[in-house]
């Protein structure tokens, strides 16, 4: 493709190779920043739009989970300049160039600044006083790669602050991914149907998959142009889900999602639950079942299972998924490189 982007189809196919080089590479540049001591202290703030926010949400719940106080916020939702912390602050850009994030970060204390991007050297890691980078990698323009290895790279980082141990499991994360993609393909692409006619799609997930929700709903709009919305399971509960009819509901999680599973299919709608519990499926229920696994690798397999749905879904609709519908001209600031 044109302007520095492969195909979708691309990224994919080589994406748990490519994730696991890039683990590789991050574990080592985690590992060295933490024996810098850039990791520790009060806990971070991860800043991002798109994509990169929804990245951050499994993270920052596995630091919150060791009782470290970290939070996710929209760059753009906040008035600058941010408001004086001790807090480090961590602008997530794949490309490096998003305005909102380099703006928030700019407006903090140098020493507090932080990159996690894809690109380097890039705006966004040009301010900042350590960068974490995921090595360049190829990505496709509804981002696939870029996403998963920023939800690596913001996992690893998790994992080792403040003198954590990165988790075993990233060193065989490629390997989950690739046999995820093997054994859920034809399953996950034969519920491609399901959104045919679809009017909607409600996603729909857990504490540190909500976050899975929100990049899964960012996906379906970008790649299959269906109206999605992610959000967390109580929220959904708390009156969103009264809009249930003409569309399809995915539900991550292991819990209170699976009795909205049972609510929903028995009122008519359908619904694809992915889910670490073994279940017998129905008509209208459709578990996809994937491994137990620390939030933020989780939530990597999560949003396999999603690629893997909307690309086929975009098939049965018709819709070339290689170009957006609109070019916004001030998302981005002056420099070249993919990104989300």
């Amino acid at each position: 493709m044109s302007n520095g982007f492969i195909s979708f189809s691309a990224a994919r196919a080589t994406q748990a190779d490519a994730l696991g080089a890039a683990i590789t590479r991050l574990t080592g540049s985690v590992s060295s920043a933490a024996e810098k001591g850039q990791l520790t202290g009060p806990g971070p703030v991860f800043v991002g739009i798109g994509a990169s926010l929804a990245a951050a949400c499994a993270p920052v719940w596995a630091l919150r989970s060791r009782g470290i106080h970290a939070w996710r916020l929209g760059a753009g939702d906040h008035p600058l300049p941010y408001p004086q912390s001790s807090h480090p602050v961590f602008g997530v850009s794949q490309s490096g160039r998003s305005a909102e994030t380099l703006a928030a970060l700019e407006s903090v204390d140098a020493s507090l600044r932080h990159a996690v991007v894809n690109v380097d050297p890039s705006p966004i890691a040009d301010v900042a006083s350590g960068v974490i980078s995921l090595g360049s990698i190829p990505d496709s323009y509804a981002s696939t790669i870029g996403y998963t290895a920023t939800v690596a790279g913001l996992g690893i980082l998790a994992d080792a602050w403040n003198g954590g141990r990165i988790d075993d499991g990233w060193a065989r994360l490629s390997d989950v991914v690739a046999a995820a993609e093997n054994d859920l393909r034809e399953q996950v692409r034969a519920l491609a149907p399901l959104f045919a006619n679809a009017s909607s799609a409600d996603f729909v997930g857990a504490g540190p998959a909500i976050g899975s929700a929100e990049a899964s709903a960012l996906l379906f709009r970008e790649v299959a142009r269906i109206p999605s919305t992610g959000m967390s399971t109580r929220q959904y509960l708390h009156g969103s889900m009264e809009s249930a009819g003409g569309g399809v509901h995915v539900l991550f999680g292991d819990a209170r999602e699976l009795a909205i599973g049972q609510t929903l299919t028995d009122a008519g709608h359908p619904v694809i639950l992915v889910t670490s519990e073994a279940l017998d499926g129905g008509p209208l229920l459709h578990p996809v079942r994937v491994p137990r696994l620390p939030a933020a690798q989780r939530a990597i397999v999560e949003i396999i299972v999603t690629q893997i749905l909307v690309e086929a879904v975009a098939e049965v609709r018709g819709v070339e998924i290689e170009e957006f519908v609109f070019h916004n001209a001030d998302i981005k600031v002056a420099a070249e490189g993919p990104g989300i």
